[in-house]
């Protein structure tokens, strides 16, 4: 019996080792401590801006580079994450995989320049693109690492 014990003990810690392994991409991440979505929008409410590890499931990537990854929090809540200093980029077919990211999160105006860029990034439409009219007020990330989990 205390062998069957420890033998699910050695998968069990096995399985677990292999559900945090992934692929990193800037600083080194680990995933201990990370908070999901819904955690990190009540943790920054009222606030401008705040350092925070996040766990996250990718919803599209920067079809040129992997230069700006959109993340979802949960509830119909989006947010851009980019990277730091331009220093590293993630793969363009991370969409669905779930990311770690460690950096700040911030409060900023995205400019309609800036928002149709992206949107062209995206592989967006013309007609998309045309659409945006408007300046956007949106939560966004600065990454100093990434963890894209397998």
């Amino acid at each position: 019996m205390k062998q069957l014990m420890l033998l699910f003990c050695l998968l069990l810690g096995s399985y677990t080792l292999n559900a945090q392994k992934g692929d990193t991409f800037g600083e080194k991440v680990k995933p201990s401590g990370a908070v999901e979505g819904q955690a990190f929008l009540k943790g920054i409410e009222g606030k401008d801006s705040m350092n925070v590890k996040l766990k996250a499931t990718i919803l599209e990537v920067c079809q040129k580079k992997g230069c700006w990854m959109n993340v979802d929090l949960g509830n119909g809540k989006t947010m851009m994450v980019r990277f730091k200093d331009y220093g590293f980029f993630v793969p363009k077919d991370a969409n669905g995989r779930t990311a770690i990211m460690d950096g700040k999160a911030f409060r900023e105006v995205i400019t309609v320049d800036m928002l149709r860029h992206y949107a062209e990034d995206a592989g967006k439409s013309k007609e998309e693109i045309e659409k945006i009219t408007a300046d956007e007020e949106r939560l966004s990330f600065e990454a100093s690492g990434v963890l894209i989990l397998k």
